[in-house]
C-alpha cells in the first residue's frame, strides 16, 4: 500500500528548498487517492435523506447517523441503483457497501455506493439460510430431481401479477418466438398475502389439462418486495407441480428460495420465456441440421458398403459372380412362375369345388325346405277348414230339419194352438172320457203356459157323430 504525503520537502517554484505547496486541485486529488487507497470497500449503515433521482438514472442522497449527529453525502450510479435490494427513498434505513471518494471540483467527501440492503437484512438472510438448509435436507434442492423443459411446448402456464410488467414481457417474447397457448393464473407477488396467493395459483394451474411448463415470478424490486418467493409454502408448491417450473424473480442478481427449488432459474421474466419457448426458426434449423447429418451418415454408410462389395467382386474366387447371380435369378424367376401357375390352377380347382358344394348346400337349404313345408301346411290347413265348415253346415241343416219335425210332433206345439190336456186328480192318467169322472171330482188341466186345478161340476158326454153319407 503506497503512501502519499500531504506535506514534504522539495524544490519550490524558485528552486529554493522548502515545504511543498499544493494547488487546490492537487490537494483534492491527493485526498481522493488517500481515501480510495487506504479504506477500500466499507459498509456503512444509516438513514437516507435528500434522495434525488437524476435524469441520468444516478441516485444522490445523504446518509445520516442520528446518534452521532453526522452525515455523509453519497451517490449510487444507475446500474447499481437498478439492482439495489433496498428502497432508496427518504427515511429508509439501509446498509450500503461502497468506496469513499472525494469529488475534486468541489472538494466534497462522498460515498460511492454499489450495494444497498435493508437494515434488517441480516435477520432475513438468516431466515433465508435456515429455510434453504431445511429444503436441502429434504432433497427438494437435489439437482437429480430437476426436470428438463419440453422441446416444443404447446401450453405454457404463467403465475404472476396481472398488472405487472413481467406478464407482458413473457407474453410478448413467447408469442414472437413460437405460437402457443398461454394460461395465466393471476396472484399477488408482494405483501403479506402474496405467499398464499402464489401457492393457490400454482395448485390451480397444476390441474389444467395438457400443461407443458410453468413460469412463476415477477419483476425486480427491493429485497422486501421479493420476500414472498422466499416463503416455504411457495417452495413446496413449486416442488409438487407436475410439470417443469421456471423461476424468474427479479433481476439477474436477485436469488430466492424459489430459484433453488424450481427446475430452472431465469435471470428475468423475458429470459424465462426465451428459455421455455424455443424459436420456431431455430427449431426448424435444428431439424434441418439433424436431417443433413442423418443423410450424410447414410451416404457414408452406403459408400462404405459399396466399397466392401467392390473389394469382394475383385477377388478371384468371386469372379463372374454377376453372371452366376443372373442365372440363379433367372432360375428363381422360372420357379416363381411355375409356383404361381400351380397355385393359380389349384385355386381355380378349389373354387370350382367350392361352387359345387355351395349349389348342393343351397339345394339342401333348410330355410327353403321349411318354406315349402310351411306352404304345404298352409294349403292343408285351408282344405281342412273348408271341409270342417261344410260338415258343420250339413249338420246344422240336418239338425234344423229334425228340430222342425220334432216341433211339429211335440204336444207342446198342440197346446200352443189352444188345446189342453186333462189329468185325473192323482195325475196318473189322462181323462179322455167324461164317464170316468163324477161331479165333485178334481182334475188338473194342462195348457200351453201352465196348469189349472179344476173341480168337476157337470158331465156332458160328446154327441154321437153322424155317419158320412
Amino acid at each position: 500500500m503506497s503512501t502519499l504525503p500531504l506535506f514534504g520537502h522539495g524544490e519550490g517554484r524558485g528552486g529554493d528548498s522548502g515545504p511543498r505547496v499544493y494547488r487546490v486541485g492537487q490537494l483534492n486529488r491527493v485526498a481522493r487517492l488517500l481515501l480510495e487507497d487506504r479504506l477500500g470497500d466499507v459498509w456503512v449503515e444509516g438513514e437516507l435523506s435528500d434522495v434525488t433521482l437524476a435524469g441520468s438514472g444516478h441516485v444522490y442522497f445523504s446518509l445520516n447517523d442520528e446518534q452521532e449527529q453526522a452525515q455523509v453525502r453519497g451517490v449510487m450510479f444507475r446500474t447499481d441503483a437498478r439492482r439495489a435490494k433496498a428502497r432508496l427513498e427518504n427515511g429508509a434505513r439501509v446498509k450500503l457497501r461502497g468506496s469513499l471518494s472525494l469529488f475534486e471540483p468541489r472538494g466534497a467527501f462522498q460515498l460511492i455506493a454499489r450495494i444497498a440492503l435493508p437494515s434488517g437484512l441480516g435477520e432475513l438472510h438468516a431466515q433465508f439460510e435456515t429455510l434453504r438448509k431445511k429444503l436441502e435436507a429434504e432433497g427438494l434442492l437435489d439437482p437429480s430431481r430437476k426436470r428438463a423443459l419440453p422441446k416444443l411446448p404447446r401450453v405454457l402456464g404463467v403465475v404472476t401479477s396481472e398488472q405487472g410488467a413481467a406478464l407482458h414481457d413473457i407474453v410478448r417474447v413467447a408469442s414472437q418466438r413460437c405460437p402457443l397457448r398461454i394460461v395465466v393464473s393471476p396472484c399477488l407477488v408482494q405483501g403479506q398475502n402474496a405467499p398464499r396467493s402464489i401457492e393457490v395459483a400454482l395448485d390451480r394451474l397444476a390441474r389444467f389439462p395438457r400443461l407443458d411448463a410453468v413460469i412463476v415470478g415477477r419483476g425486480g424490486g427491493a429485497a422486501e418486495d421479493l420476500l414472498a418467493f422466499n416463503d416455504e409454502r411457495v417452495a413446496r408448491a413449486i416442488a409438487r407441480c407436475p410439470v417443469p417450473v421456471v423461476s424468474a424473480v427479479g433481476h439477474e442478481v436477485d436469488v430466492t428460495i424459489a430459484d433453488f427449488v424450481a427446475d430452472l432459474r431465469a435471470p428475468t421474466p423475458s429470459a424465462a420465456a426465451e428459455l421455455v419457448v424455443t424459436a420456431k426458426d431455430e427449431f426448424c434449423h435444428r431439424i434441418d441440421r439433424l436431417s443433413n447429418r442423418l443423410e450424410a451418415a447414410a451416404r457414408g454408410a452406403l459408400a462404405r458398403r459399396r466399397g466392401v462389395l467392390q473389394t469382394l467382386a475383385n477377388r478371384r474366387g468371386l469372379a463372374g459372380w454377376p453372371a452366376r447371380v443372373a442365372l440363379k435369378s433367372r432360375h428363381a424367376s422360372e420357379l416363381a412362375y411355375r409356383m404361381r401357375r400351380a397355385l393359380t390352377t389349384g385355386l381355380q380347382q378349389q373354387e370350382r369345388s367350392l361352387q359345387a358344394l355351395q349349389r348342393r348346400l343351397e339345394a339342401q337349404n333348410v330355410t327353403r325346405r321349411l318354406a315349402v313345408i310351411r306352404g304345404r301346411l298352409g294349403a292343408a290347413d285351408a282344405r281342412l277348414g273348408a271341409a270342417a265348415r261344410r260338415r258343420t253346415d250339413r249338420g246344422a241343416a240336418t239338425l234344423h230339419a229334425l228340430a222342425g219335425r220334432l216341433d211339429s210332433l211335440s204336444p207342446l206345439a198342440v197346446l200352443g194352438r189352444g188345446y189342453a190336456v186333462c189329468w185325473n186328480d192323482q195325475r196318473t192318467a189322462i181323462v179322455r172320457d167324461p164317464a170316468v169322472l163324477a161331479p165333485g171330482d178334481r182334475v188338473h188341466v194342462t195348457v200351453a203356459n201352465g196348469e189349472i186345478g179344476c173341480e168337476v161340476l157337470t158331465l156332458r158326454p160328446a154327441p154321437p157323430q153322424q155317419p158320412d153319407r
